[in-house]
């Protein structure tokens, strides 16, 4: 008995708005590293926040080389849709689920999924995301099959527009755990937890990515000046949380709640009342757990981290990033905390990073720091098999 579980996701959030934000003739390379074997996949394409349908033209996966530019030509197979379709209409705010492709996985072995937009396209549902896995390629031109993108008509990318999942078809025993939260799990610690399975022989887990910049939980930006920073917690959780395999996830949000209201005598779209109460805050973050017990996930929430030293950094902030952490210390509605926080402040100035954890803004942990984050996650929650 074998059943489909997501072995690489993202979130889809909202591109940042630019006159150019259509795209034509165009070939979006993106590798992937399965972490189960398998012979049969599916992938998900998305235009979840577009404002009007899409054309995906053909797309096609095969074994990558070179880093995820290149791949093995003869492994190449068409992905159909609608029971053999080669292109796909995908309506705004909808998504687009595969036909079942009968293609040769092995965990470990990066496959790339290779889309063509040969009409104007509008480039809105995708999202930001960084680290040693994380990347992607576009190229002028159809090269979806072409063993290597060429060079001067290609360029690198970690926006991720329009894919949003793969899955495979695999055993039973195999698994999810999503990470999700904002531009803290868009950058590199699930690239280095899924680095750390493989290190730990670990080969029954796959990490999922659903994390976007800038989202807070209680807020959203309806205004295009900001709508890059993306969707509300109550929008984006119940979606994002529905993932094929899963049984847990971690969840790192809430920062951004925090420090982004200034007043609008400062910036217009970010009053003073969009500021919440702890309260509130944790709230939201039992909304979060009410719906992901209702998926049947297991619950883990990370703690925030410091933020000491940045542009809008106020004593008042901490002291509500303070209050929300002890709540997720303490409190019995989860299966566990994460205590991040502890893991890279100062020992000092506990409102700070500690040396060498700092990327440099004083809100994002550096390279070291995300290592670091990856290291914490338990190894029961990585071992832990279906229920």
């Amino acid at each position: 008995m074998k059943k489909y579980v997501t072995t690489w996701g993202n979130a889809i959030s909202i591109a940042d708005r630019r006159p150019e934000n259509y795209a034509k003739d165009l070939t979006l390379r993106y590798p992937i590293r399965p972490m189960f074997d398998g012979d049969q996949l599916k992938i998900t394409l998305d235009n979840f926040c577009g404002t009007e349908p899409v054309t995906i033209s053909h797309v096609y996966v095969a074994d990558s080389a070179d880093s995820g530019r290149g791949i093995i030509e003869e492994t190449s197979i068409p992905v159909t849709f609608d029971n053999g379709g080669s292109s796909v209409v995908i309506p705004a705010g909808e998504a687009a689920v595969s036909d079942a492709v009968c293609f040769p996985v092995r965990r470990g072995n990066d496959i790339s999924v290779s889309l063509y937009l040969g009409e104007f396209t509008q480039m809105r549902s995708a999202v930001l995301i960084t680290g040693p896995l994380s990347r992607g390629y576009y190229a002028v031109g159809d090269h979806t099959r072409s063993g290597m993108l060429p060079l001067e008509l290609t360029r690198n990318t970690n926006w991720f527009y329009f894919l949003s999942n793969v899955e495979i078809e695999t055993e039973r025993t195999n698994r999810a755990v999503i990470c999700y939260g904002d531009s803290i799990t868009s950058q590199a610690w699930p690239d280095y937890l899924t680095l750390r399975l493989f290190q730990e022989n670990i080969e029954h887990t796959a990490i999922v990515r659903r994390a976007a910049s800038g989202t807070r939980i209680l807020r959203q930006y309806d205004n295009i000046t900001y709508d890059s920073y993306g969707l509300k917690g109550s929008i984006r959780f119940p979606r994002e949380a529905r993932v094929s395999g899963a049984d847990t996830v971690v969840i790192q949000h809430g920062i951004n709640d925090i420090i982004h209201p200034v007043g609008v005598e400062v910036n217009p779209f970010r009053p003073w009342s969009d500021l919440p109460t702890a309260d509130e805050l944790i709230q939201g973050l039992q909304q979060y757990i009410r719906q992901a017990r209702e998926y049947g996930l297991d619950v883990y929430i990370g703690t925030l981290l410091p933020i000491y030293g940045w542009r809008t950094y106020e004593p008042f902030r901490d002291e509500l990033r303070c209050a929300v952490n002890e709540w997720i210390r303490q409190t019995p509605e989860i299966d566990g905390c994460i205590d991040f926080d502890k893991a890279l402040c100062d020992s000092v100035n506990p409102a700070a990073f500690a040396q060498g954890y700092d990327s440099g803004d004083h809100l994002h942990p550096s390279e070291k720091a995300y290592e670091r984050m990856a290291a914490e996650i338990p190894e029961i929650l990585l071992r832990h098999k279906e229920k």
